[in-house]
């Protein structure tokens, strides 16, 4: 048994759900379903203390219908769902690190006053979208026409001067490690997903400040944030809510470490004085249940 497992199975009233069984696979006390399962087993979720890795769109009814703890938080499930959000949220907690934006209906008039707008090249993403899909290099009036063709929202940002960005992984209450997406060889991408490369380093102190005041303030609790530094000021571009680990060799079992003891502390959880003795024995959370429910 590992240390993420004993942590929970240390506490043997605790029953966890979880949704999302590979992001969870370390934890103790922790019973597997599958979400599209979620309605025939409304009452062993219920009786859980709490529900990790749900689905979007199951939140609101773990929530306000059910009246379920869940982890991630709201926050990071609403405020992560999509760019435009991200972008007014952090607008509001730290407009000088957010790049010039510009956010509008996909009208006609709209499009030409962005164009008239930013110059070029420039920068313009599909909301909805992630790994580096749904994001364009504006540098011509044709690359702006197919854009317009493909989104429902206009969502231009500036050009920054960089050849690589940083990937920051805050789980819990902490940053617990991160790394730099070099440029693709293609250029302007710095995706792992699109061809970029990572490389561990330091982390700017300016970059976790940065990203230790977005989260703090906006509630979220597990997010994945890309941040760029130009002439060590620091720009968040957006957090991915579910994020890859394959930058940083063995970051999962600090990313592990640092969800178990921070919702042991933040959910009311104690450990017993002694959680080697008899009484403090692993139990499963369902008595009699020894596999998932849903299978």
């Amino acid at each position: 048994m590992n240390k993420m497992q004993q942590l929970f199975c240390c506490v043997p009233d605790v029953k966890l759900i979880s949704f999302d069984a590979c992001r969870t696979l370390n934890f103790g006390n922790t019973h597997y379903l599958k979400a599209e399962q979620m309605n025939n087993h409304i009452q062993h979720i219920m009786d859980a203390d709490g529900v990790l890795f749900p689905q979007y769109w199951q939140v609101n009814s773990l929530i306000y219908g059910l009246k379920k703890r869940i982890f991630p938080s709201a926050a990071s499930y609403h405020i992560g769902h999509d760019k435009v959000e991200m972008t007014r949220c952090f607008t509001a907690v730290a407009p000088a690190n957010v790049p010039w934006t510009i956010i509008d209906a996909n009208t006609p008039y709209a499009a030409e006053q962005a164009w008239d707008a930013m110059p070029l090249p420039f920068v313009a993403k599909i909301p909805k979208s992630s790994m580096g899909e749904g994001v364009f290099l504006i540098e011509n009036r044709q690359d702006w026409r197919k854009y317009l063709e493909k989104t429902p929202v206009i969502y231009v940002q500036e050009y920054l001067p960089i050849d690589r960005d940083l990937r920051i992984i805050w789980a819990g209450d902490c940053i617990v490690g991160g790394y730099w997406r070099l440029q693709a060889e293609q250029g302007f991408y710095n995706n792992l997903a699109r061809g970029g490369s990572a490389e561990t380093g330091i982390l700017p102190p300016e970059a976790c400040e940065l990203v230790t005041r977005l989260a703090t303030e906006l509630g979220i609790n597990h997010g994945g944030f890309d941040i760029a530094m130009v002439d060590r000021h620091p720009y968040v571009f957006e957090f991915n809510r579910i994020f890859g680990n394959q930058g940083v060799p063995g970051i999962q079992q600090k990313v592990d470490q640092a969800i178990t003891e921070y919702l042991l502390r933040e959910w009311g959880f104690s450990e017993p004085e002694n959680p080697d003795s008899p009484e403090s024995a692993p139990v499963s959370p369902f008595p009699g249940t020894q596999t998932p429910f849903a299978v």
